[in-house]
């Protein structure tokens, strides 16, 4: 049995702040490296194998910050959709392991939200609007990303990429963001279109699956939604051949 773990970034500046973030490319706070040295301590007996991270520095600080309590630090892959996953033998140590990043794990691009006060918006669009740009499963802020454009690059990423590392027996832990996480809990945990406004991600929030068997299974963290997933024969067989890891 081994384990795939997904966190969510520490609190970053913005946060702090109650700014908009999105791809713009902001540091933990204080709180934020605080939130990421506990999530270490929580996973401090989970030995991790790879790891996944966005392009983001607020999820690479985390993920870092969380090997860091393990004594353990990576080196990163930088890949393209056309780049093989691979990665000599002689460049890793025990305490180290590969870390692949992607654009594709990044946070919804929030457009011309990007920056701005979260209360200054609601005052001008109002807050069921802006509640329906953050939650909602097709709506886009202004020259944004909506939440379905999120799964559609992140869900592909972790089926074609991630999943194969897992079902190969590795322990996965992916750093990245509340939209790109939410997409990608959506697709593993069958959650609706209509369901997925209810979900929230807490920045610092460590959710555990278990691979055992085909089967991913909750076993940590606070959702909403909690459905065992069975991956059927032709989707282990189709991912593993796709994109074996070496």
């Amino acid at each position: 049995m081994n384990s795939l773990v997904m966190v969510r970034h520490g609190q970053s500046r913005w946060n702090a702040a109650n700014r908009f973030t999105g791809w713009v490319d902001v540091t933990l706070s204080v709180l934020g490296i605080k939130e990421a040295q506990e999530c270490g301590d929580k996973l401090k007996n989970t030995q991790f194998d790879v790891a996944f991270t966005s392009e983001l520095i607020r999820a690479q600080q985390t993920l870092f910050t969380i090997l860091s309590r393990q004594n353990k630090t990576g080196i990163v892959v930088h890949t393209s959709d056309k780049d093989p996953l691979t990665l000599s033998s002689n460049f890793i140590t025990q305490e180290d392991i590969p870390i692949y990043e992607s654009h594709k794990l990044n946070e919804r691009h929030y457009g011309l939200l990007q920056g701005l006060d979260k209360a200054e918006v609601k005052a001008k669009y109002g807050e069921e609007q802006v509640m329906h740009w953050r939650r909602g499963y097709k709506a886009k802020p202004p020259e944004g990303e909506s939440l379905e454009d999120v799964f559609k690059r992140a869900v592909p990423y972790f089926k074609n990429t991630v999943m194969p590392f897992i079902a190969s027996g590795k322990n996965v832990i992916v750093s990245a963001h509340g939209n790109s996480l939410r997409a990608i809990v959506k697709y593993i945990e069958n959650i609706t279109d209509e369901q997925i406004v209810n979900l929230d991600i807490p920045t610092g929030e460590v959710i555990r699956y278990e691979f055992d068997a085909g089967q991913v299974s909750k076993r940590s963290g606070e959702l909403s939604f909690e459905r065992k997933v069975y991956w059927t024969p032709w989707v282990q067989r189709d991912i593993l051949t796709e994109n074996k890891p070496k």
